[in-house]
């Protein structure tokens, strides 16, 4: 039996990826520069890719400033964006079943308490888990099994739910079933190691899952 849900938090409760992405190309669209998009989508999950945005712009660019634009434009980008199909009807589920909710997440814990509690989730969730409280972020597996010390667990009594190639291994390498829900962003990932892909959280019923990693166990 599953004994505890586990959430990523970035592309997954919200979109925070697209509008990441849709910002600097508003700053380079202002300047009359082209942006290489998928260049920075291969980029997404991945705490370690070295990837220098403003390259396009030359050695002279004012760097500062144009971080200063794109802060503007993402911050306004991202305030429009509403929390992912299924998300809060899992958590409703989990709470109903009495089943404890944690957040793994490769954000800082200002990123995801500001905008957890901006959407009105933050006491969903039982346990946090951030980049600051492990030694290594995803895809290493030390966030998950934060969480699973913290609640006493083995990792097959709690489910993972991420969109990336990065979280969704750290989810497997501590050993959690792990249901991924890819975004535009992070389609193209390779989810082979994953237990279930599904197109959106809004697809997964907590009775369903329960039957079947139940049945794997």
């Amino acid at each position: 039996m599953l004994r505890a849900l586990v959430f990523d938090f970035d592309g997954l409760i919200v979109d925070t990826e697209t509008p990441l992405i849709d910002s600097y190309a508003v700053v380079h669209a202002a300047h009359g520069i082209a942006f290489d998009r998928p260049l920075f989508i291969r980029s997404v999950g991945h705490a370690d890719y070295a990837f220098d945005p403003w390259r396009s712009f030359g050695p002279a660019a004012d760097r500062p400033a144009l971080e200063r634009e794109r802060q503007s434009s993402k911050g306004d980008l991202l305030l429009r964006q509403p929390i992912l199909p299924g998300v809060v009807a899992l958590l409703d589920a989990a709470r109903a079943a009495g089943l404890p909710v944690a957040l793994a997440s490769n954000s800082d814990h200002a990123w995801c308490e500001g905008h957890l509690g901006r959407l009105g989730l933050l006491d969903r969730f039982a346990f946090l888990a951030c980049r600051e409280d492990v030694p290594s972020p995803k895809p290493e597996p030390d966030l998950y099994k934060l969480v699973l010390r913290h609640f006493g667990l083995r990792g097959h009594e709690a489910v993972a739910f991420e969109d990336s190639h990065t979280g969704s291994l750290a989810a497997k390498r501590a050993n959690l079933w792990t249901v991924v829900a890819p975004n535009a962003s992070t389609a193209h990932h390779d989810f082979a190691h994953a237990d279930h892909r599904v197109g959106s959280l809004a697809e997964v019923a907590l009775a369903d899952l329960q039957t079947r990693f139940a049945v794997r166990n």
